[in-house]
């Protein structure tokens, strides 16, 4: 069975956390707008984890089953998936990026690009509020129009050099979509696209519900958020090896 590395999906989830319109031309103040209109900085400050449940769908391998996600601040992940009776996680304790081999059940190290990846993916709201205490930065690339709707483009470079593509509604400043080139899975970098929607207000956070990404061109997971749930008390070593 392949492994699939999704752990893309929820930094992109997470930068849906943020979101607001404006008359600025300023990436600060389009990014400024993106908090606000997920639900503003204090609310997104009183989160110290997150946990999604719901379902997903590797449709190029014709597979669906259950996913769990975890998040605790500033920089911890991990997803449980259960496909066909095998079960895979995925973990990024802060220092060390692992996961559990569906064949085998043993636990091993990311090789050094995913791990990369999954160190990425890991940061939570912390760098969403604060991106220059993690070597985040932001550029305005102007407007673009798809399919009839105006977003505003924003590149954001992460400490490592590597860069992705945001698209915020204009109207609703939320985001829309988000673009990268050159994304790890499975040891092959891709050019990868993650669509964001079915916004919903859950305590106060207006959190993206679905979420389809592309690969290469090709539509190869859709993930199906039921619930949501912060705070739950998250312990560290959820997240260790």
């Amino acid at each position: 069975m392949k492994k699939i590395t999704v752990s893309c999906i929820f930094s992109l989830f997470l930068f849906s956390i943020l979101t607001s319109p404006g008359i600025s031309q300023t990436a600060e103040d389009i990014v400024a707008k993106m908090i606000k209109a997920q639900g503003g900085k204090a609310a997104l400050e009183k989160i110290k984890d997150s946990t999604l449940t719901g379902t997903m769908e590797i449709i190029q391998m014709g597979m669906s089953g259950s996913l769990t996600y975890y998040q605790k601040e500033p920089n911890k992940m991990r997803m449980d998936m259960e496909f066909m009776g095998m079960a895979m996680t995925q973990a990024f304790d802060g220092e060390t990026a692992w996961g559990v081999n569906p064949q085998t059940g043993g636990v091993e190290d990311m090789p050094e690009d995913q791990a990369k990846e999954m160190k990425r993916q890991s940061l939570g709201n912390d760098a969403v509020l604060h991106p220059e205490k993690y070597g985040i930065t932001y550029a305005y690339k102007g407007k673009e129009t798809i399919e009839g709707n105006e977003y505003y483009v924003l590149e954001q470079t992460f400490e490592d050099g590597f860069t992705m593509t945001l698209y915020i509604d204009t109207k609703s400043d939320l985001l829309y979509k988000s673009a990268s080139k050159g994304t790890s899975i499975m040891g092959m970098e891709v050019d990868q696209e993650v669509f964001v929607s079915d916004y919903k207000e859950v305590e106060g956070l207006m959190i993206a519900h679905t979420m389809r990404i592309i690969q290469d061109g090709e539509e190869a997971i859709t993930m199906t958020f039921t619930d949501v749930k912060f705070n739950s008390g998250l312990e560290d070593s959820l997240f260790k090896k």
